[in-house]
């Protein structure tokens, strides 16, 4: 009965009250019922039957055909009304696939599917969703609701994956944890011991063929790798020595890389590489092989010492050779030096005699040069100075021409104005009186005493005392007059 109200007589019905089943998150109901038909030949669950509510529907459950006992269909988190005398639940945490892994589901139910796989493949059927079988597409990471009672999930790692063949190292996969220590046995009988680790790959799409083949990761490593890796390293020890095994190790790494990888590819798995660590070599054998190689350094040292004697002595000896050789090189060098003086002076002298005769040459053709402007120069003035002496007497000339001119005109006019003053004065003095005044300007003007410069007489006459008067008086006059004309003749 759901939640509610209901009127029940309680002396025909007896009802227990229950409490929800609550599915929490992350995890899967899975339901076994206690009432239905029986479950079919060769299935351990029973089918999925369709509108039922999630088994709290217990009458449509029966009505459609349920089957009782394990159920295929699980139910997801929430809360639910279910009759615990028809069903039971059991909670159980979701398939979780981690990253970088693939889950590979293996059902257990289902009808018989057609197979994936191709003709090539006959290590198990590969089938569809929801068939019997491996299915052929894997579940990515990520969180499913699976029945582990019904199905079971195989996880495959799909990135490198290392293994290991050493005692004291292990990835934490584990999937290498019982791998040890290859022992192995030489061709000349001498057992030793190493270290390998293999690189495989699975891609995603190969997964389920892996599993179908193998069944799990596990089987993989200990019907394969174990047994291959091992044989191979086995094989190649007994065909060579140890020393030989040593030292072609690069070598048998990569025909180990080669041999495994190709042998891989058939199991659908990719061998990215194969490395060989640690060579443990027989105690024994590592002491004879020490003391061999010290005996072998310990020649080489010798060898060496006596090659650096030899070495030594030639270089005391070619030391010695260039002691000698350096003063041979000095007198050699001094030849040279002596002889680049005597070439040096010889072509200073002839630089010198050159240098004379061109000084000559070129003091000749400087006095050339000079002598013959001299003259130039001379043929030069000479024709200056006569056109200055042309002009000079030809301007004396002109000069005296119109001196003699201006001089003539300055007599005539003296002499047209003396005359004409001559003219006025004999008017005006009469003609003795003239020529009387012009003598004694004459005598007054040369300066001649003709008497005394007192003249008193005593004689009988009267006017004696007079007389002389006038004639001082006269000189006076005669002497201001030539003053005078003096003056005018300057002006």
């Amino acid at each position: 009965m759901t939640p509610g109200s209901y009127r029940i007589n309680t002396f025909i019905f007896e009802v227990e009250i229950t409490d929800m089943i609550n599915v929490p998150d992350n995890a899967v109901g899975i339901v076994t019922t206690m009432e239905g038909k029986a479950i079919e030949s060769g299935q351990i669950a029973g089918k999925m039957i369709p509108n039922h509510n999630n088994y709290q529907d217990t009458d449509t459950f029966l009505a459609a055909g349920g089957y009782k006992g394990l159920q295929e269909q699980v139910i997801l988190s929430g809360s639910y009304f279910l009759n615990p005398w028809f069903a039971k639940v059991e909670m159980l945490k979701m398939t979780e696939i981690p990253i970088s892994h693939v889950g590979v589901v293996i059902s257990y139910v289902g009808s018989d599917g057609e197979d994936l796989s191709g003709v090539e493949f006959k290590h198990g059927n590969i089938v569809g969703k929801n068939h019997k079988g491996v299915w052929a597409e894997p579940l990515g990471p990520g969180k499913y609701p699976i029945n582990p009672y019904i199905m079971k999930v195989e996880y495959v790692p799909t990135t490198n994956l290392v293994l290991n063949w050493a005692a004291s190292r292990s990835e934490a996969h584990q999937l290498d944890k019982n791998l040890s220590t290859i022992t192995v046995r030489s061709k000349d009988g001498f057992t030793f011991n190493l270290d390998v680790a293999q690189i495989i790959h699975i891609p995603a799409i190969e997964a389920p063929k892996v599993i179908a083949r193998f069944g799990n990761m596990g089987n993989l490593v200990t019907q394969v790798l174990e047994p291959t890796i091992g044989n191979y390293f086995r094989n190649s020890a007994q065909d060579s020595d140890v020393i030989d095994f040593l030292k072609s190790r690069k070598e048998r790494q990569e025909s180990a890389r080669s041999h495994i990888g190709t042998v891989l590819e058939q199991y659908n798995v990719f061998g990215v590489d194969t490395l060989i660590g640690d060579i443990v070599p027989p105690e024994s054998l590592m002491k004879t092989l020490t003391d061999r190689k010290i005996a072998e350094e310990q020649k080489v040292t010798y060898e060496t010492q006596m090659r650096a004697q030899e070495t030594r002595q030639a270089l005391e000896k070619e030391t010695a050779i260039a002691e000698i050789q350096k003063e041979i090189v000095k007198a050699d060098q001094g030849v040279l030096i002596a002889e680049r003086i005597a070439d040096a002076t010889v072509k200073k002298a002839t630089g010198d005699a050159n240098s004379m005769r061109l000084q000559a040459n070129a003091e000749a053709d400087r006095m050339k040069l000079m002598a013959s402007g001299e003259a130039e120069k001379v043929r030069l003035l000479a024709i200056a100075e006569a056109e200055r002496t042309e002009l000079v007497a030809k301007a004396d000339a002109e000069k005296i021409t119109l001196t003699g001119n201006a001089e003539a005109g300055k007599i005539l006019a003296i002499g047209k104005s003396s005359a004409e003053s001559y003219k006025l004065a004999v008017e005006a003095m009469g003609g003795n009186n003239f020529t009387q005044l012009k003598v004694m300007e004459a005598i007054g003007e040369q300066h001649i005493k003709i008497m005394p410069d007192v003249l008193i007489s005593g004689g009988d006459g009267a006017n004696g005392p007079i007389s002389g008067l006038l004639g001082l008086k006269l000189l006076e006059e005669l002497g201001n007059k030539k003053t005078n004309e003096s003056k005018a003749d300057n002006l």
